[in-house]
């Protein structure tokens, strides 16, 4: 994931979403269209809680 100034903030944007799971920007915005990646929308700008995006990622490293 590429730094940015708001790297403790509790939500992502699509881009930074993309970044921390090493997918691309399409897939993620798909995702977020599907419901398969949980959003907040605020207008039109399409954020990502970092607490729910962390959750199934921290479990998967658990299982291996």
């Amino acid at each position: 994931m590429t730094a940015t100034p708001h790297q403790g903030a509790p939500v992502l944007t699509v881009q930074e979403a993309a970044d921390y799971l090493r997918i691309s920007r399409g897939l993620a915005v798909a995702a977020a269209r599907d419901g398969s990646l949980p959003i907040v929308r605020i207008r039109r700008r399409i954020l990502i809680p970092r607490r729910q995006l962390q959750a199934p990622r921290d479990g998967a490293q658990q299982r291996t």
